[in-house]
């Protein structure tokens, strides 16, 4: 299976064929029980993503319920909200009813326990 620069190279020198052929050509090829080959297009495509520089994660995010790797990012939604996930306020053991105070700082957001001791930057 090529990867990095070499992927990058063969992906251009293809040129206008199919994606099977491209995955194929590529080396993104195994052999299933009964002897057919099968594409893996999800390899092929995270390593292209990994030679174009795109980091996606990768194993050193914990995984969520549902088998989902957790980003440790969000967005703000339409409607200005921010949300945190239940799988982020799983890891940290929050409970309904445990309250925070937001403290805003430049460009940051931080969420301080209630009670907790006061830290400086």
């Amino acid at each position: 299976m090529l990867t990095g620069a070499d992927l990058l190279a063969k992906v251009k020198e293809m040129g206008d064929v199919s994606k099977s052929d491209v995955v194929r050509a590529c080396g993104y090829v195994s052999t299933k029980k009964d002897g057919s080959e099968r594409l893996n297009f999800t390899a092929f495509y995270e390593a292209l993503l990994n030679a174009k520089g795109v980091d996606f994660g990768g194993s050193s995010a914990k995984v969520g319920k549902g088998g989902r790797k957790l980003s440790f990012t969000t967005k703000v939604q339409f409607n200005g909200n921010l949300m945190v996930g239940k799988a982020y306020t799983a890891l940290l053991d929050l409970k309904p009813g445990d309250e925070f105070e937001i403290k805003l700082g430049r460009k940051q957001i931080r969420l301080v326990p209630l009670g907790a001791p006061d830290e400086e930057e």
